[in-house]
């Protein structure tokens, strides 16, 4: 595994390396060609999530695409993080998430998701629908969450634009995102930083909502394809939870387990 020295430089010059450390960084079905970075959060209660997402990214990716996962420990390492961490914050990449055009070198459009998604879909579909003229690109969940508990029992949160930042397309080199360094990334507020208040709100593009599906929230019309989900969030929890193992879509997650398990 790399250094964390050797690790940064890796990501700022789409080297693929290791972020974990039973898996390499792959770049998928072409060669040594760079591929569109996706930076994927990353928690050490949700390995498992992660690994299946990173699958069902790779599976079903038609584009060369690299992959990274964010990881608290070896940002700190590097010296690029250092907040303390909130009684608020459900996950280790509440606000590292931020950091990704940072650690793309503020250079072509990068993606960041969190962990507890599954790919239905080619994310060269996605890719497609990217506007040269947009700052990020996102899908802009109305959202209320009922709950006031999710995944293993953190507390959940409500604040407007929820979800917004749990999948983001960002255009790195664009003049506003240069202002996502590590120093504002690591004092703003969640509000700032969650709701893109370093943007203005045309500068936000829109994607639309089956590119990440809240399970319970976003529903199926029958015989309706453009509500089938082609990305689907378990952002209360997914079945790697085991409160949440028969959650809706779950059966879905634990088959992508199944062959991601038998090709390990």
């Amino acid at each position: 595994m790399a250094g964390a020295a050797d690790l940064h430089r890796s990501v700022k010059n789409s080297d693929p390396i290791s972020m974990n450390s039973s898996h390499s960084d792959e770049i998928h079905r072409n060669g040594n060609a760079k591929g569109f970075k996706i930076f994927v959060g990353y928690d050490p209660r949700e390995d498992i999530a992660y690994e299946v997402c990173r699958y069902s990214l790779l599976k079903r990716a038609s584009i060369p695409i690299e992959i990274f996962p964010i990881k608290q420990s070896e940002l700190r390492e590097l010296g690029v993080y250092w907040r303390e961490r909130g009684k608020l914050e459900s996950t280790e990449f509440s606000f590292s998430r931020f950091l990704t055009p940072y650690l793309a070198n503020y250079e072509g459009w990068a993606m960041f998701m969190d962990c507890d998604f599954l790919y239905l879909d080619d994310i060269k579909k996605l890719v497609d629908l990217i506007d040269e003229r947009c700052a990020i690109m996102c899908v802009q969940h109305d959202y209320t969450p009922k709950e006031t508990t999710k995944m293993d029992g953190v507390v959940q949160t409500v604040y407007p634009r929820k979800n917004w930042s749990s999948m983001v397309l960002y255009n790195c080199g664009h003049p506003k995102n240069r202002s996502l360094t590590p120093e504002l990334v690591n004092k703003e507020t969640g509000a700032f930083l969650h709701r893109f208040q370093w943007l203005d709100d045309d500068e936000i593009g829109e994607i639309p909502f089956v590119w990440n599906f809240l399970v319970g929230h976003n529903r199926v019309v029958e015989g309706d394809e453009s509500t089938f989900p082609k990305a689907i969030h378990y952002t209360l929890g997914g079945p790697w939870f085991k409160e949440w193992k028969d959650c809706e879509f779950g059966d879905l997650w634990l088959s992508e387990l199944e062959e991601f398990q038998k090709g390990d």
